[in-house]
C-alpha cells in the first residue's frame, strides 16, 4: 500500500463518522470509475513563468482620473453644444433695462442660466456622493448622521432651486 492510499484511506475513517463531512468531487469519484484504468493517467503539466519586458510610463492617479470625469461632466451640464451652435447673449436686459439672469423662454437661455443650473445640478451630485460616503462611516454615528443630512439637503436644496429657475421661465413664478 502505499502512502498516498495510506493517507486516503486515514481521511476516509475520519469522515465515516461525520454525516455531510463527503465532498461532491468524492462521491463522484467513489461511484465512477476511470474509464482508462491505471495505465494512463492524466498529465500534470506545470507551464514555466515567462516576465517580459514591459514599458513603464508613467500613469495618471485615479483621483485626476475622477477629477478629469466630473470636469468633462460638468462642461457637458453647461449646455457647451448649444451655447456654441446658437450663440446666446451672456445676460439679458427687460424692457426697462434691468438685467435679466434667466430667460422667460423654456426653449432658450442665457450662458449664464446654464452654468448657474450645472453648478445647481453638480452639488446635486454631490450630495448624493456624500450619501454614498455616509454608509462607509457606520461605526461612528455621529458622523454617518452629519454627512447624510448635509447629503440629503444638498439635494433638496438644488432640487427646489431648479424648480424655481424652472417656475421663472415658465413665467409662473417672480425674478
Amino acid at each position: 500500500m502505499s502512502k498516498q492510499e495510506r493517507i486516503q484511506k486515514g481521511i476516509e475513517k475520519d469522515k465515516e463518522g461525520v454525516i455531510g463531512s463527503e465532498t461532491i468531487g468524492e462521491k463522484i469519484r467513489r461511484n465512477t470509475p476511470w474509464i482508462f484504468g491505471r495505465m494512463l493517467r492524466k498529465p500534470k503539466i506545470i507551464f514555466p513563468k515567462i516576465r517580459r519586458k514591459s514599458i513603464s510610463i508613467p500613469t495618471p492617479s485615479k483621483t485626476f482620473g475622477v477629477m478629469i470625469v466630473y470636469i468633462l461632466l460638468f462642461i457637458l451640464q453647461t449646455g457647451v453644444v448649444y451655447l456654441i451652435y446658437r450663440k446666446p447673449p451672456a445676460v439679458g436686459a427687460d424692457s426697462a433695462g434691468d438685467p435679466m439672469f434667466i430667460y422667460p423662454n423654456l426653449h432658450e437661455s442665457f450662458i449664464v442660466e446654464g452654468i448657474v443650473a450645472s453648478i445647481l445640478i453638480f452639488a446635486s451630485s454631490t450630495g448624493f456622493i456624500l450619501i454614498y460616503q455616509a454608509s462607509k462611516h457606520s461605526f461612528n454615528r455621529k458622523m454617518a448622521l452629519r454627512i447624510l443630512v448635509i447629503g440629503i439637503g444638498m439635494i433638496i436644496g438644488t432640487f427646489f432651486a431648479l424648480q424655481y429657475m424652472l417656475s421663472v421661465k415658465m413665467g409662473t413664478a417672480n425674478q
